[in-house]
């Protein structure tokens, strides 16, 4: 299978699906240790580049996660938006047309590179990162040994929820979080989970 045009855009789509229908829990997340308005924000901006592929009606794989980017920018609220706009923009511009399972594994790893780049977050720092990493490393891991793009999809996620299960201890370093300094400790990630959620739906939407 690849990640073509129409399977991009139902990424995005199944991504909306399942972070609006935990808009609650990612709430709860991000009270405990933010601002409290993560799954509001983050289900806005998704929203609106639902709306956006409706209206866009983009032509390849890689102008439909670019055009999913620029709404997450400029309509979701909080630095979710930014960060998450900007990892699916970078990963739009080395997808390009649409990709094999291989082309997936460099799309995310751009989607990566972008969000710590913007964020000055790494791995360690109680962040999205923390969930998004590992989960990168993982689906490079299957998509050296498979051409089972929902194969890969499926060890990422496996791969995330390890890695936002493993924030519950950290203090966090980087983000709204870390002004709390050990009062962090305890509490899951909000943008790890919503990372895990993000990943779900890719894996999904590839199953054959």
């Amino acid at each position: 299978m690849i990640l073509d045009t129409a399977t991009a855009v139902a990424w995005i789509r199944r991504a909306y699906e399942l972070v609006r229908a935990d808009e609650a829990r990612l709430t709860r997340l991000d009270t405990a240790i933010g601002d409290g308005d993560h799954g509001a924000n983050l289900t806005r901006g998704l929203a609106a580049a639902e709306i956006a592929l409706d209206e866009k009606q983009p032509d390849s794989a890689g102008q439909a996660l670019i055009t999913a980017g620029r709404s997450l920018i400029s309509k979701t609220g909080g630095a979710s938006g930014p960060l998450y706009g900007n990892g699916f923009r970078q990963a739009g511009k080395e997808l390009r047309e649409e990709g094999d399972v291989a082309a997936v594994a460099d799309a995310l790893e751009a989607m990566l590179r972008g969000i710590e780049e913007l964020g000055g977050a790494l791995h360690g720092d109680k962040t999205m990162v923390d969930a998004l990493a590992p989960a990168v490393a993982a689906f490079q891991t299957s998509a050296s040994a498979t051409l089972d793009l929902h194969a890969a999809g499926q060890a990422a996620v496996a791969a995330a929820e390890a890695g936002l299960a493993a924030t519950v201890p950290m203090q966090a370093r980087k983000g709204r979080a870390s002004y709390l300094g050990e009062r962090s400790i305890g509490h899951e990630d909000p943008g790890a989970a919503s990372t895990v959620l993000i990943l779900r739906a890719l894996a999904e939407v590839t199953a054959p």
